[in-house]
């Protein structure tokens, strides 16, 4: 059954982004494609916009082949710039706006932009466009956007003469040294798991969907934003999350399906008991569904509960486009299990010896399917180390299948996902380690209700002082906000192998227990 979906969508699919508007813009060119609080495009509107904004791209010096970073929050004005850019031929580069000015410089530098153009008129995104001195010149119908400085000396990617196989965006995740690491997806990676999303959940033009996860990561992109297109359904689009307003507009625009992840359903959990309400009632609502975070028993019973809805859980990686499982509507789940792989996508469970392991027994989870991306940008190493020859992908997850269902357990390498951000704490430790007073450090997640959160453990030079507080507020000046450390803890000494290094299981063993922890603590604790 899962072969003839798989098979069927693979027949469907069409080769580029901007071919999987084209039918709805014949169809229903009235029908509302984007809405925001200030205002909405049709399907029609949308694809002028588009065309408008790829002839402004094109007149500014942006060639097929050029990567263009795109900075901004969730707007409509990002949604038409990723269609634009990719319709010219070159690369999109998503970025979340709420990075620091650090961190869009290195990925300019890694990446080789051609220019950057700022969507919207976030706080974040304003500052980033007056320190790149961009010019506001784009068309009147796109709205906010700015056009950053001309980079002459970056030379184009050769073009993929297969369509479906170029580069449709450049997503950038840190890689576990600390450096950017930039995940290169096809236009037929993004439009399968976005096609292959909207099928499982029977999208059709009469859903709206709440879009909250950002643009500039691959389920905003993919799943939420392609896959509601390709229905001839409407997005809304939202820059933020906060409880209350999330209320306001399932209430007010009738959205039919939300996705998200466990961290924002914990605060609709929070803003309940605010409120002193057992449940949210949402007529319209039909699917509410999780990803990014491991998602505990406690907090999907409460939120069933709360919603009256099943929360539906799912697992993807952005290397994979990201989805790999999912629970599906009609076979509801009463644990925590993500699901079945999703239809075309195949999961191996290896040991470590290399084979595949039994039902039940854990191993690392492999993935093959159309959704795996092309590799690495710019690192043929760490393309080969996570592609086999087979076109089989190591997640580095551990996890073990029961009755064709995935449940993960953890992971093999030190991610933590943060309110469904990848944080790598290599590259928090190497922004902590720049503080004069810090001799070492170690950068270990905690789960807490529903998501994880970033905890540090110090040393401190000889003769040197720093309190949490102050170390703290100098991450915050050089780090996005979700890989600031909720928690750092300044200790005598790390624990260490002869040879220097951090032994992190010990730390992790700490972390678990509070009162060896207050033990431990040599400075005050930081709320």
């Amino acid at each position: 059954m899962t072969e003839t979906i798989a098979s069927e969508i693979l027949a469907a699919l069409p080769a580029h982004i901007n071919d999987a508007i084209k039918p709805w813009v014949e169809k229903t060119p009235k029908h509302p494609a984007l809405v925001e609080s200030s205002g909405f495009w049709t399907y029609a509107e949308f694809a002028a916009v588009i065309a408008q904004t790829q002839h402004w791209l094109s007149r500014s010096g942006i060639r097929p082949g050029d990567r263009v970073m795109i900075v901004g929050e969730n707007c409509r004005a990002f949604a038409a710039l990723l269609f634009a850019v990719a319709g010219i031929g070159a690369w999109p580069v998503p970025v979340n706006a709420q990075l620091s000015g650090r961190e869009i410089e290195g990925i300019r530098e890694h990446c080789g932009a051609r220019r950057i153009v700022y969507a919207g008129t976030s706080s974040h995104t304003t500052a980033h466009s007056k320190t790149d001195e961009a010019i506001a010149d784009g068309p009147t119908e796109l709205g906010p956007a700015a056009l950053g400085r001309l980079h002459e000396d970056v030379e184009p990617e050769a073009i993929d003469p297969i369509i479906a196989h170029r580069v449709v965006s450049l997503i950038y995740t840190s890689g576990t040294t600390g450096k950017p690491k930039g995940v290169m997806l096809t236009h037929h990676n993004v439009l399968f798991t976005a096609a292959v999303a909207a099928k499982i959940r029977s999208l059709k033009p009469d859903d709206r969907l709440y879009c909250v996860l950002p643009l500039s990561h691959v389920v905003g992109l993919s799943i939420i934003l392609l896959g509601t297109l390709m229905s001839g359904a409407t997005v809304y689009l939202a820059g933020r999350f906060d409880p209350m307003s999330a209320r306001v507009v399932l209430d007010r625009e009738g959205i039919t399906i939300m996705l998200g992840v466990p961290a924002m359903f914990g605060q609709f959990l929070r803003y309940a008991k605010m409120k002193k309400t057992d449940s949210l009632h949402f007529p319209a609502l039909r699917i509410i569904s999780c990803s990014g975070a491991p998602l505990d028993m406690a907090t999907k019973s409460a939120v069933e509960k709360l919603f009256g809805l099943t929360l539906h859980h799912g697992y993807g990686i952005t290397e994979c486009a990201p989805n790999i499982a999912q629970t599906r509507v009609e076979a509801p789940r009463t644990d925590t299990s993500v699901g079945p792989p999703l239809p075309g996508v195949e999961i191996e469970i290896m040991g470590r010896n290399g084979q595949p392991v039994g039902d039940g027994e854990v191993g690392e989870v492999w993935i093959r399917g159309p959704n795996i991306m092309k590799g690495y940008y710019r690192a043929p190493e760490e393309t080969a180390a996570a592609l086999n020859a087979e076109g089989w992908f190591n997640s580095r997850d551990l996890g073990h299948m029961v009755e064709g269902n995935l449940f993960l357990v953890g992971r093999t390498k030190d991610l933590i996902i943060r309110s469904g951000f990848n944080v790598y704490p290599a590259e928090v430790e190497a922004v902590l380690n720049s503080h004069p007073a810090v001799a070492q450090s170690a950068v270990l997640g905690r789960s807490v209700s529903g998501d994880e959160e970033v905890v540090a453990f110090v040393q401190l030079m000889p003769e040197t002082s720093a309190t949490p507080r102050e170390l703290q507020e100098y991450a915050a000046k050089r780090l996005a906000n979700y890989k600031w450390p909720s928690r750092i803890v300044i200790l005598q000494a790390l624990p260490s192998t002869p040879t220097g290094k951090i032994i992190k299981g010990e730390l992790a063993r700490l972390l678990a227990d509070e009162a060896s922890l207050q033990t431990a603590t040599t400075e005050p604790r930081s709320t």
